[in-house]
């Protein structure tokens, strides 16, 4: 198994791991074709993630994969997913609300830490900010 592989599972557990300890539903597509890795259910509407692991604190947001005429590389499309989850190598967990359609890479910051966000999300669902399904 390639070692970029291996990384982005490790994400993608880790990922299930956080969301399910803060009380949410995880569920994960069953085709590798889908944009987003997992999908988050709230209790108030479903988040399509997606998953990513940052070697660097920086982390490429790029799809990239072969085919018979050579390698194809994707860039992220308005809409593809809701939200970015990063983890870091020193097992720093980010998550990214806002669009990133079109960019190559991203570097998450403090402002984009995990806990901070869903903090908010809560705030915002609990003000009716988000309403209910």
């Amino acid at each position: 198994m390639r070692i970029t592989q291996r990384k982005g599972d490790i994400a993608v557990a880790q990922a299930v791991a956080t969301f399910t300890k803060n009380g949410y539903d995880v569920a994960l597509p069953l085709t590798e074709s889908a944009s987003y890795d997992i999908i988050v259910d709230t209790g108030r509407e479903l988040k399509r993630v997606q998953v990513r692991y940052a070697a660097n604190g920086q982390t490429d947001l790029r799809r990239i994969h072969s085919n018979s005429t050579g390698y194809v590389v994707k860039k992220p499309k308005a809409g593809s997913y809701d939200w970015l989850y990063v983890l870091t190598s020193d097992s720093r967990e980010y998550l990214v609300r806002r669009d990133l359609s079109g960019r190559r890479s991203v570097k998450p910051n403090d402002k984009d830490a995990l806990s901070l966000v869903l903090r908010k999300y809560t705030e915002e669902c609990e003000s009716g900010l988000i309403g209910q399904s």
